[in-house]
Parts: structure tokens; C-alpha cells; sequence
């Protein structure tokens, strides 16, 4: 089975603005005292994909 996904605007840039703690984090570097840096930096990611209005992926055959 040969499947592409299709994200539509998907080479365009946005602009995230994140803490070092934030970035960090996003980079696999764990801090174990405070999760909530982790949780913040992705609830920010998935605000700007929402705030963009992107369409839903489509799989294509």
C-alpha cells in the first residue's frame, strides 16, 4: 500500500514564541521537577495550527 499525506500550506512558516525552557523541552531534554514546561510549549504549537485555520490532512491513494 502506497499512501502520501497531503497537508495543505504545509511549506509555510509560522512564528511560535517559546521560552528556552519551552524549546528545550520540545528537544527531548527532560525537566523532571516541572512538567508543565512541556505541556505549555505543545499547548502553544497546537494554538498557532488551530489560530492558522488548516485544513484537516488528507490521505491520498
Amino acid at each position: 500500500m502506497n499512501t502520501q499525506l497531503k497537508i495543505p500550506h504545509g511549506d509555510e512558516k509560522v512564528t511560535v514564541e517559546l521560552t528556552r525552557k519551552e524549546l528545550m523541552s520540545l528537544a527531548g531534554i527532560k525537566f523532571h521537577d516541572n512538567h508543565k514546561i512541556e505541556v505549555s510549549a505543545r499547548k502553544k504549537l497546537h494554538e498557532i495550527l488551530e489560530s492558522q485555520e488548516s485544513a484537516p490532512s488528507q490521505l491520498l491513494n
